[in-house]
């Protein structure tokens, strides 16, 4: 595992060297063992890839994606899908991927472009060359505005995702730990209940809220007030 470190951003390394050291040694030897779980070992610290004194937001999703073409060690964002919308409104990728849709959808209520109604067809009617257009740029443009997007375990089994939340309980609370002493005016954003569990969450500003995947997501305010004047979906460069 410390190989694994060694590819993340090098002002990360020993606030991770100090989280595994918190973990049970025979999980991560049984990981570097075995190779059918997800996102894989090149990508299970993909979300350090960024100085850590970029960070504004720590958004906290569960687990990875189940589908090796989605999993990239990115919380939410699923490398499968490319284009965020069509002639029809969403993009058939993003209507495959619950939790991204209704993130999509979320940010359009939260712009103003979309009440009630979420539809395909209202979605299909709104002037769209005003958005960014794919996936990537959605997601780099969220790190690029200072979200660290991690998910709370940082591994996915078929059917075992309550032990593998688990075993990454350890690392999570001396992560949010570590990170409460070295950049305390960061704001969490804690996406579901595996995340609405981490310990040392309030010593931060922190939103939690419910997982994407749930409708109710796309209209809660407390949500909408956070991402409003992020405007996350504006093609034109902001700066906050």
């Amino acid at each position: 595992m410390r190989d694994l470190i060694e590819k993340t951003h090098l002002k990360w390394h020993d606030t991770l060297d100090r989280a595994l050291d918190c973990m049970n040694p025979d999980y991560l030897r049984q990981l570097q063992q075995e190779a059918d779980w997800l996102p894989g070992n090149e990508k299970l610290f993909a979300a350090f890839n960024r100085p850590p004194e970029c960070m504004k937001f720590l958004l906290l999703g569960e687990s990875p994606y189940p589908r090796p073409q989605s999993a990239n060690g990115y919380a939410f964002w699923d490398n499968a899908v490319g284009p965020l919308f069509s002639d029809r409104g969403l993009s058939l990728e993003v209507n495959r991927a619950t939790s991204l849709r209704n993130l999509i959808k979320m940010l359009l209520v939260a712009r103003g472009d979309l009440q009630e109604d979420c539809s395909q067809t209202a979605i299909a009617r709104l002037d769209k060359s005003q958005y960014i257009q794919t996936a990537q740029a959605l997601f780099n443009g969220m790190m690029e505005r200072g979200f660290l997007l991690l998910n709370a375990s940082l591994v996915y089994r078929d059917n075992q995702v309550p032990y593998h939340s688990k075993q990454w309980q350890p690392f999570m609370n001396s992560l949010f730990n570590q990170l409460a002493q070295s950049h305390p005016h960061i704001q969490l954003v804690l996406f579901g209940k595996i995340a609405a569990q981490v310990k040392n969450a309030e010593r931060f500003s922190c939103l939690v809220a419910e997982h994407p995947y749930n409708l109710s997501f796309i209209n809660n305010p407390d949500v909408l007030a956070f991402f409003k004047p992020l405007d996350l979906l504006s093609c034109h460069e902001r700066h906050s």
